[in-house]
């Protein structure tokens, strides 16, 4: 299931970006809307193969980003490219929201067979894990006739408006967007390393019940009544607020909040489901929860643009009409999330989980050997590396730092929250690779501090 290949290091043949790599980015500044948030590194992409990413010059990098943990299945899957290919034999596309063909329902019953919600569901097909939020935040306004939402500081759900108003990871994604679309509250996500309560850290969570305490009791009791909130938005591992992973204690509290109150617990496995965390969704690790609601995309489709907004039949109740999209449950990608998943079954979840802990226990290694880590994180193939400064407080410049030393190496990473480097390679990543990977990460950070 997993493609070979001699190749065992990067090669880095000229500066970076080299000289034709130069000339794309070039044209990209000119052509390109400058709204892109892209790191300080300038990777050009020319090929992908397997866990490999070769630029116009040459050079060749060992992805541990997989696109923002997108390419599950590694770069150029020859399964997912023979499925991709032999769908294009025959349709292309026929708008499902008009028409029927048969991949739609195939990839709606997977879905309902793997995703961690109760009884049988429906699946509303979009094109990106923004259009899945969208979707959610609709048919939870539209089921519980509700309009306020809960959503947590640091989260990330998109930039479309809606979106957007759950999202606050980033200053620079909501600067110059005015108010918010939608009514919207946020509250402190559950972090034991920075806990947001000033508890302390703990080992088993418990600090972090100050979250539940903050809704329960504050929230619900001044600002936000809870028969007017129609949903409760969670990523089970928070993304781009720095791969940060909720407690159990936490995750099973808010659905008995979303039970009690009637409220939809909307599950964001955007960027940590599809195997990433060593189980299919992160929220597996949580024995017995269940989401009402769950939004996929990113890893779903191998890189094509997929995502799913899935929910409990009896939740999906719209209307004829209420909620579209042209290219939602395209054939092609379809195909793709369909042998996607079958790959991800046959051993790429086992793999996220095998290959992820001995990674991670590489950064724990080196978390002993610099003290300027001050915490590794996360679940399988979804791990945050903080950097920290000697009193403790994050250090972006650092981060930023080993960032670009990793990329002039050969390593392609890519930062989040505050002072975080997130690893989200590709799942066919073997114990070679991360070998590579932890060596040149090594290196990196002892160039980066001295």
């Amino acid at each position: 299931m997993t493609p070979t290949t001699d190749l065992q290091r990067p090669i880095i043949k000229t500066e970076l970006p080299g000289p034709k790599a130069k000339e794309i980015i070039e044209a990209d500044a000119k052509y390109v809307t400058p709204s892109y948030p892209r790191p300080d590194y300038k990777l050009v992409a020319e090929k992908g193969y397997g866990v490999w990413i070769e630029d116009p010059d040459g050079n060749v990098f060992l992805d541990c980003n997989a696109g923002v943990a997108v390419c599950s299945t590694g770069h150029c899957h020859p399964e997912i490219v023979e499925a991709i290919t032999k769908q294009t034999q025959t349709l292309i596309h026929l708008c499902g929201t008009d028409y029927y063909y048969k991949q739609m329902p195939d990839l709606g019953r997977k879905l309902s067979e793997i995703c961690p919600i109760e009884g049988e569901t429906k699946t509303h097909f979009a094109n990106s894990g923004a259009e899945a939020i969208e979707t959610a935040l609709k048919l939870a306004m539209y089921h519980t006739r509700r309009q306020k939402f809960i959503s947590f500081f640091g989260s990330f759900h998109g930039r479309t408006l809606g979106a957007l108003s759950l999202t606050s990871s980033k200053r620079a994604q909501r600067l110059g967007f005015m108010r918010q679309a939608l009514d919207v509250v946020h509250v402190p996500y559950p972090n034991c390393f920075r806990c947001p309560f000033n508890l302390g850290k703990c080992d088993d969570g418990e600090c972090c019940q100050g979250t539940i305490d903050w809704i329960e009791n504050r929230l619900f009791n001044t600002t936000t009544p809870p028969e007017e909130v129609a949903g409760i938005i969670l990523e089970v591992v928070q993304g781009e607020g720095g791969y940060i992973p909720a407690p159990t204690s936490v995750v099973r509290a808010l659905r008995e909040i979303c039970d009690k109150h009637g409220i939809m617990l909307i599950v964001d496995e955007v960027q940590s489901g599809m195997g990433r965390t060593g189980k299919m969704f992160a929220l597996d690790h949580h024995k017995g929860v269940k989401a009402d609601i769950m939004c996929l995309a990113k890893g779903i489709g191998s890189g094509l643009p997929i995502g799913a907004c899935v929910a409990r039949a009896d939740i999906m109740d719209w209307h004829k009409g209420a909620h579209a999209s042209t290219f939602g449950g395209n054939p092609v990608c379809i195909a793709s999330a369909l042998k996607t998943i079958e790959l991800l079954e046959n051993g790429l979840v086992e793999n996220a989980a095998t290959v992820g802990k001995y990674l991670e226990d590489g950064l724990r290694n080196l978390q002993t050997k610099y003290k300027q880590i001050g915490d590794v994180r996360g679940l399988g193939m979804m791990l945050g590396v903080e950097f920290v400064k000697e009193n403790g407080e994050p250090d972006a410049e650092l981060r930023d730092r080993i960032e670009m030393e990793c990329f002039n190496k050969g390593l392609i990473i890519l930062g989040c929250g505050s002072s975080t480097i997130r690893w989200s390679p590709p799942l066919i990543l073997t114990k070679e690779n991360a070998d590579v990977a932890l060596e040149i990460f090594d290196a990196a950070i002892a160039a980066s501090i001295q």
